[in-house]
């Protein structure tokens, strides 16, 4: 009985800071941090401020929490990926479909509103930017990488420096949605026919330079 009841115990702690993190990432994201107030977050969340101090201990705490949450999240969507192809035949369809789901998951409101928020607080917070570049761009060249090392192995690419090309690739779809929608906000956000034409442009130019001759 004891066990059941530490168990009940630490699934209501835990569901109390979920909702706390749900609470702060729409307050955070609407006001920013300097506007963003601890009263607010814990009468959304439906508990006391006292537990949401409990919890992550300060404002600071809590937004990096939020920061890293939304983060590792994303990465999840981005690299939980269909098996690597085997031969030439599956090679476009793969990497159209890795550039795509990343534009998709990165060209959101919520995530472009993150990356204005981290850059408009990098004197309050530098290591909020680290994370940021860290679980995202640097991840998904750290990730491609890999998958082009591997490519090569099989004989599908050409690319003696993997991680040059996986660079290449990275930006030759991100560069330009990235930086209108940064500038721009949600009005220069693609739609998801545009996603689909960059991602298929930068198929065809990524595969005009390393794609082995036989593909």
């Amino acid at each position: 009985m004891v066990v059941e009841a530490k168990g009940e115990a630490g699934t209501s702690s835990e569901r109390k800071r979920q909702s706390v993190l749900a609470a702060a990432t729409e307050t955070f994201m609407q006001s920013g941090f300097l506007g963003a107030n601890m009263d607010e977050i814990a009468a959304a969340s439906g508990v006391s401020k006292q537990t949401v101090y409990k919890n992550f201990g300060s404002k600071e705490a809590l937004f990096i929490e939020v920061v890293t949450a939304m983060m590792s999240e994303a990465d999840l969507k981005v690299h939980t990926a269909p098996a690597e192809p085997d031969d030439t035949a599956e090679l476009e369809s793969y990497l159209f479909n890795y550039a795509y789901r990343q534009l998709s998951v990165a060209l959101t409101p919520t995530l472009m509103q993150l990356r204005r928020l981290v850059i408009g607080e990098l004197s309050r917070f530098p290591d909020l930017a680290r994370i940021l570049y860290e679980r995202g761009p640097q991840r998904a060249i750290t990730v491609l990488s890999g998958v082009f090392e591997r490519l090569e192995a099989k004989g599908l690419i050409e690319c003696p420096d993997a991680t040059l090309a996986a660079t290449t690739f990275n930006w030759l779809f991100m560069a330009e949605p990235v930086n209108r929608a940064m500038l721009l906000g949600d009005a220069g956000l693609p739609t998801d026919a545009k996603m689909r034409q960059i991602s298929g442009e930068a198929v065809r130019v990524f595969l005009k330079t390393y794609g082995a001759e036989d593909t």
